[in-house]
């Protein structure tokens, strides 16, 4: 059954005026709260019953008194908790996963109706109040003393206490004094280097904090038998989170999303240091589960299996299932009816990475050939053979998993069946027992039925002069040189394939015969670049082995031809123009290598003005920012993809060049966008040689097309990332890599049966480096359940976070920041509403209880609201704020959660006898030490900031000088030096920048120093430089939202 105003609606439809009737922003009276997705349907919250919430069957939790005996395992046997993998009751590794199919509907909207319940008038608490309610709060184990009833709506009691659902026992803290307001923050930035150095963060406001870990069972908390472990927070009864207006009062700085702090600090009683490890620590919960899981072989034969966090390093083994490397979902357990998932309001989506690169200890992916008919498919819905087909009537038909539809065999690939019903073959095919594999396309899967040629690289160096003085030229040039001996290939294959060519620019093209019977190369000049062509076929794509001496002899000239150039305008359209025709004379794929320097203000199709006004910021046009100038760029885009032209793009810039437009085309097709600021030669070199180097060479496949099939009950319904469709079901990119990754949102259009489960399989048609066109396939099969328990033990945070960034970050694009702001707020504080009312014990309505899996949701929301996207600051440089935009739209998991919560790794501590990294700390400034250098990386950025206190001898060892005032800060890399230290740090480096898609320039900074700001802004649990609660203000204020939901 379609439910609708569910179904169909895409996240972040067009924002209405107040979005859902109530005004933007959380000023007013009478604000009426849609909790939901982007622009779906509003699932009413129906209010609680007062009183204690009504006891569950199946208890073994926690109670609030005496020192209860362990409580039965709250999973079965299989269950994970928080990731962790349980391998006690796994299928057998012959038993294929049979169909699944449920999925939940993501989250609703902002837009129909408010519900009565959600409405608040009762007057604003003051600032002083929140203040004098987190000193009141005290840490208590959750099952250590007894529970006294307690209504929810109780505005005034005694302090309320915090505790946590988990492992450990807590000690009661006596009560705090009233700690001294500092006023809620506004959000820090994530990263660049362009912020006004000097500032200082204010010092955090505190709040106690704690450990969580599993429960013991106890009689006076129940608990629901097999549902998640939950973590509980005890907030003040009264004030803040009472019967408060919702919404942000405009004196009440930092609530969420506000607007920007004014005013002096709010005054307030003094504040004795709050604690706080009482809150979730991603560092713990990543820490506890390295300890459970690093290592251990992760087997995919069971499903619905959540596979180990992406932080943890394990081996995977397919064995039926696909590896968590290709796809990662946000929970592995859908609800079985769109009912289900519009109440929890947990998004439904899948971030699968089809290319992605699997390590040395893992099987590479089989290759498969069915012959000249092709790969086997389901005649009715068109998925392709794999181990979710069942074989029936003794293998002469099959049944597909995703639509029941009845297939027959074809006699070639007829095999008997065992007494299982199982083929005898099973395990010799790899489409019947493996989660991923290949097949090799046959001409059908060809466009105009003829196989493609292989792909060409171009590489477009803009030779204004600009980037001949900053020497940027010149560099190209030489490493090209040796780079162009490490163009990918197939995996046996000598040599590469791929064909190059090469173009310079500035405001006219000069195109470069490289035939290998020549013995200079000959420039051809176009100078219209109003209707762009290629001036010659034979002899601009070239071999490389061929044309070595030709293309040696190119890049040596090209420095020398422009070295006293005084041209500074540019074109930028007609290049991309160029490559495109080339490739398409070539009847070849390929991609676009464009080294690019200014805004293209020269006349030209194309041509841009500078429009930066950061007047619009906090505006309703600040949306305005992030859209392209005009659509000429996206008209460009499609007919790059429709050819399969992939344009890379590194940007040089001194000043503004409209990143959010010239961004449009490397994001649309596939390709990867870098940007180097003021660049110089000696500190930004390196950087970019790294970046070029990685570009070139990582796996890539051409003119690909990806199409997620889905079991009946529900459907893919969004894509998000760096592609291009022309339709609602197909993904196209002229490129894909292995560093991009498309999150694919589900929703029910039926009920999922719990015993098939919901299945997903994606289908990448590509043609290789060399040339043949191969179909990627990656299967998946997830479990059902009508029980909302079941659903959030099975969550993944981390993809959760890239889920909702990149919907975020597409939503700006058609709603004013604030309101996307709220939407975030009001959807983490409804998952979590849910959570309680459905699945936690009863208990004091002054407790935050947060389920196991999703116990680090508030920390990495507001991280990202504290992202230089969503800020809002008119300090921050709009190119910037758009570059990182379009940064994560094409990241994977393991690249949005460093993003989003940097790693903060303490040198000082480093063992320089081991080959492990020092255990990582905190992002906050209480972690740090004057006597501490420490190491913040966040795979776009990376900073090692020196203590004034550090050790004389970590400073010798690491840097060649004999004390902290010698230290030169503007060393981008580290001397090589013989001495343990030094190889220590300089190896976590090195280690660091191989696992990241960019390379990271080190940017070296001294505590005191006025550059110390730029570093502090990357504390994310800390307030912001420019805006931004800390993680503790944010933990009251999501508090707060989800009591008035349940009252």
């Amino acid at each position: 059954m379609s439910h609708q105003g569910y179904v169909a609606t895409p996240p972040y439809s067009q924002a209405k005026p107040g979005m859902g009737g109530y005004s933007p922003g959380f000023s007013s009276a009478t604000s009426q709260p849609h909790y939901g997705h982007y622009g779906g349907t509003v699932q009413p919250y129906s209010a609680a019953q007062t009183g204690p919430l009504k006891p569950l069957s199946s208890p073994h939790g926690s109670s609030i008194s005496g020192h209860p005996p362990p409580a039965p395992s709250q999973f079965g046997q299989t269950s994970l908790q928080n990731g962790i993998y349980n391998p006690g009751n796994q299928m057998p590794s012959h038993a294929i996963p049979p169909p699944c199919s449920g999925q939940t509907p993501p989250l609703q909207s902002h837009g129909i109706k408010s519900q009565s319940n959600y409405q608040n008038t009762a007057p604003p608490v003051f600032p002083q109040q929140v203040s004098s309610q987190l000193g009141a709060m005290q840490i208590s184990n959750y099952g250590s003393s007894q529970a006294h009833p307690s209504s929810t709506s109780s505005l005034s009691g005694p302090p309320i206490q915090t505790s946590f659902q988990g492992s450990e026992s807590q000690q009661l803290l006596p009560p705090i004094a009233s700690p001294k307001s500092q006023g809620l923050p506004v959000p820090p930035g994530v990263p660049s280097a362009t912020v006004p150095p000097g500032m200082l963060p204010p010092s955090p406001v505190g709040m106690p904090v704690g450990h969580a870990g599993p429960s013991h069972g106890n009689a006076g908390y129940q608990q629901v038998s097999g549902q998640p472990p939950m973590t509980a927070y005890l907030p003040q009864p009264g004030g803040m989170y009472g019967g408060q207006q919702r919404g942000l009062q405009p004196n009440f700085p930092g609530a969420y999303p506000g607007a920007p702090v004014t005013g002096a600090q709010l005054a307030g009683p003094q504040q004795k240091k709050l604690d706080p490890d009482s809150i979730p620590s991603p560092i713990q919960v990543i820490e506890e589960d390295k300890v459970r899981r690093s290592g251990q072989l992760f087997i995919t034969n069971t499903k619905g299996q959540v596979p180990p966090l992406v932080t943890t390093n394990c081996m995977v083994q397919d064995q039926g299932n696909a590896s968590p490397r290709f796809i990662r979902c946000t929970t592995y357990c859908f609800p079985s009816t769109g009912d289900i998932a519009k109440q929890s309001q947990i998004p439904l989506a899948a971030v699968i990475k089809p290319f992605a690169s699997l390590p040395s200890n893992e099987a590479p992916l089989c290759v498969v050939s069915h012959g000249e008919s092709g790969p086997i498919r389901c005649n009715r819905c068109k998925a392709y053979m794999c181990p979710l087909m069942q074989f029936i009537e003794g293998g002469r038909r099959y049944q597909c998993g995703f639509c029941s539809c009845i297939n027959e065999v074809p006699p070639f690939y007829f095999q008997h069946l065992d007494h299982m019903g199982r083929r005898l073959d099973h395990y010799d095919k790899p489409e019947l027992s493996l989660g991923s594999y290949e097949f090799i396309a046959t001409l059908d899967y060809c466009k105009n039925s003829k196989p493609p040629n292989p792909p060409a690289f171009i590489f477009m160096i803009d030779v204004s002069y600009y980037n001949i003085k900053n020497g940027c030229v010149k560099l190209i040039c030489e490493e090209l040189k040796s780079l162009l001996d490490k163009l990918p290939r197939e995996d046996q294959a000598e040599t590469s394939a791929i064909r190059v060519g090469f173009v310079t620019y500035n405001k006219v093209l000069q195109f470069y015969n490289l035939k290998s019977s020549l013995a200079q190369p000959q420039m051809l000049v176009v100078s219209d670049v109003g209707e762009m062509f290629v001036p010659l076929l034979d002899g601009f794509l070239v071999n490389v082995q061929e044309s070595r001496p030709v293309i040696n002899n190119l890049l040596d000239q090209i420095p020398e031809m422009f070295g006293d150039t005084s041209e500074s305008e540019t074109v930028f359209a007609p290049v991309i123009q160029a490559g495109l025709e080339a490739l398409k004379a070539a009847e070849c794929s390929g991609k676009l290598f464009i080294f690019h320097s200014s805004l293209p203000t020269a006349e030209a199709p194309g041509k841009l003005k500078n429009r930066d006004d950061r007047k619009l910021v906090n505006t309703d046009k600040e949306k305005v920012l992030f859209q392209p100038q005009s659509n000429f760029y996206e008209t460009l885009a499609k007919d790059c993809v429709a050819n399969s032209c992939c344009v890379d793009v590194f940007l040089f810039p001194n000043q503004y060049v409209d990143v959010a437009t010239m961004g449009i085309v490397p994001m649309s097709t596939g390709g990867s966008l870098y940007k180097y600021n003021n660049f110089q030669m000696q500190t930004d070199a390196e950087h970019f040689l790294n970046d070029l180097r990685k570009d070139i060479q990582k796996p890539i496949g051409f003119d690909a097309i990806m199409r997620v099939r889905t079991n009946t009950g529900f459907r893919a319904t969004d894509f998000l990332g760096s592609m291009f469709m022309n339709n609602t079901t197909d993904v196209e990119v002229a490129a894909v890599d292995c560093d991009k990754a498309i999150t694919v949102e589900f929703k029910h259009d039926d009920k999922l049966s719990e015993e098939n489960g919901a299945l997903i399989q994606c289908a990448l048609l590509y043609t290789n480096v060399a040339g043949h066109r191969r179909l990627r396939i990656h299967n998946l099969a997830l479990t059902c359940s009508s029980q909302h328990a079941d659903l959030y033990k099975s969550c993944e945070t981390d993809a959760l976070i890239n889920f909702f960034a990149k919907s975020a970050y597409r939503a700006i694009l058609s709603q004013p920041l604030k309101a996307v702001r709220e939407i975030l707020v009001n959807q983490t504080a409804h998952i979590l509403a849910c959570y309680r009312k459905n699945c936690a014990s009863p208990s004091s309505a002054g407790q935050l209880i947060l389920p196991e899996a999703m116990k680090l949701l508030p920390v990495y929301i507001n991280c990202l609201l504290k992202s230089y996207v969503l800020l809002g600051s008119s300090d921050l440089p709009t190119d910037e704020r758009a570059f990182q935009r379009l940064l994560v739209t094409s990241m994977d998991v393991v690249s949005t959660q460093s993003f989003f919560y940097p790693r903060l790794l303490p040198i000082h501590k480093m063992d320089v006898n081991s080959e492990e990294f020092p255990a990582a700390v905190r992002c906050s400034e209480e972690r740090l030490a004057d006597g501490g250098i420490f190491l913040l990386e966040n795979g776009i950025n990376m900073f090692l900031w020196l203590g004034l206190n550090s050790q004389p001898e970590l400073i010798q060892g690491i840097f060649n000088v004999p004390s902290f005032a010698h230290i030169n800060t503007d060393l981008t890399s580290l001397p090589e030096l013989d001495n343990p230290y030094s190889k220590k740090i300089r190896s976590i480096i090195a280690s660091i920048r191989n696992q990241n898609p960019y390379s990271m320039k080190l940017i070296i900074i001294k505590q005191k120093d006025k550059s110390e700001g730029i570093f502090r802004q990357f504390l994310v649990e800390d307030k912001g430089l420019h805006r931004g609660a800390s993680y503790m203000d944010f933990l009251c204020y999501v508090h707060k939202e989800i009591r008035q939901l349940l009252t």
